[in-house]
């Protein structure tokens, strides 16, 4: 690992008032996800990271909000001409601050992101609620904008160059068996055959006992624009035994829906409200204190792991996802994954 001091800071400095998600934006085209809210004369008020932004989603802050609400406004930091602590190398970037804690420079740590991890894609489900289109194909193998659903999910888990990629099949499992081979895949990818269905999460017991972790988990019919490295940065820097990512769901009901008391006083009422709430996304870290929980060859759902996993005290955490998120589990999540995948790029 290397420490640069770098003073060309354009793509790094963000005015206090700035939005969250203008923040977002750039760090699409940033080289690096973090920067610095500073106020007009450059004095640092705080940094900001892609994880202190996710920190700030789960605590309510909205993507319309000031930058400010999410800052680190204790970071460290070091003055002008001084030493680097250190603990430098424990830090993706430090502030390097003047007079009037303007900043100057910052000291940046290369290669700081984790690499070499695993990942699983959960590919072995019916897909029945698709009907008819899923007769002949498995669900991950419908056509998304002219590739297979499961193409998008592993060009978005090779991005964070995993040291392997593994499949787990079931339902027409010669048909992802040939995909897999005959693709150009950019990790040591292999498919795993479940003799029977094995839920959600059973399949991580017929992984191979050297697997690197934190294991990343992605179920096979999840269209994500999810930046992945981002998540396994997040699940490592908040030590978590496993991290759940969680997106938004909301539901408006189509009346107005009465509060009382328990003795049948009206309290309120409230004209076709619309309740926000995370759930999850299917997809999952974990580290190997959590992969030890499976039983082998049994059928288990990630629910029933992730509820025990708690139950003994391991730490379970969220990872809130702004990104696109699409779950195809219904015909009409699937025309409107087809309709988004044009529109965004995918």
């Amino acid at each position: 690992m290397v420490i640069k001091r770098q003073t060309d800071l354009a793509d790094y400095l963000y005015p206090a008032d700035v939005s969250i998600r203008t923040v977002l934006e750039r760090f699409n085209t940033a080289p690096r996800q973090f920067g610095m809210v500073v106020e007009e004369n450059l004095t640092l008020i705080g940094t900001v990271t892609d994880g202190d932004i996710r920190r700030g989603l789960l605590k309510g802050v909205g993507l319309d909000e000031p930058v400010s609400l999410c800052a680190n406004r204790d970071p460290v930091t070091v003055r002008q001409d001084a030493a680097l602590p250190d603990i430098a190398k424990k830090y993706q970037f430090i502030p390097e601050l003047g007079g009037g804690d303007r900043v100057t420079a910052m000291f940046v740590l290369d290669d700081v992101s984790v690499d070499g991890s695993s990942c699983l894609i959960m590919a072995g489900g019916f897909g029945s609620r698709l009907g008819e289109q899923t007769r002949d194909c498995p669900k991950p193998l419908l056509p998304l904008d002219d590739k297979p659903i499961l193409e998008h999910v592993l060009r978005g888990v090779e991005k964070t160059n995993p040291s392997q990629v593994f499949v787990t099949t079931h339902y027409l499992a010669a048909q992802i068996d040939d995909f897999v081979a005959d693709r150009h895949n950019a990790s040591d990818t292999r498919t795993i055959r479940e003799s029977e269905g094995l839920g959600t999460a059973g399949g991580i017991s017929l992984l191979p006992e050297s697997i690197k972790t934190p294991l990343l988990v992605v179920n096979g019919d999840v269209v994500t624009k999810t930046d992945f490295q981002a998540m396994l940065d997040f699940h490592t820097e908040q030590d978590f035994d496993a991290t759940i990512a969680v997106a938004w769901y909301e539901h408006k009901i189509p009346y107005g829906v009465v509060d009382h008391s328990k003795t049948g006083i009206f309290t309120a009422l409230k004209e076709k409200p619309t309740y926000r709430y995370f759930v999850s996304a299917g997809i999952y870290c974990l580290n190997r204190s959590v992969i030890n929980l499976v039983p082998p060859n049994k059928r288990l759902d990630m629910p029933e792991l992730l509820n025990e996993a708690r139950e003994i005290g391991l730490r379970v955490g969220v990872f809130p996802i702004h990104e696109y998120w699409k779950d195809v589990g219904l015909p009409l999540d699937l025309k409107e994954a087809r309709s988004d995948a044009s529109e965004l790029g995918s």
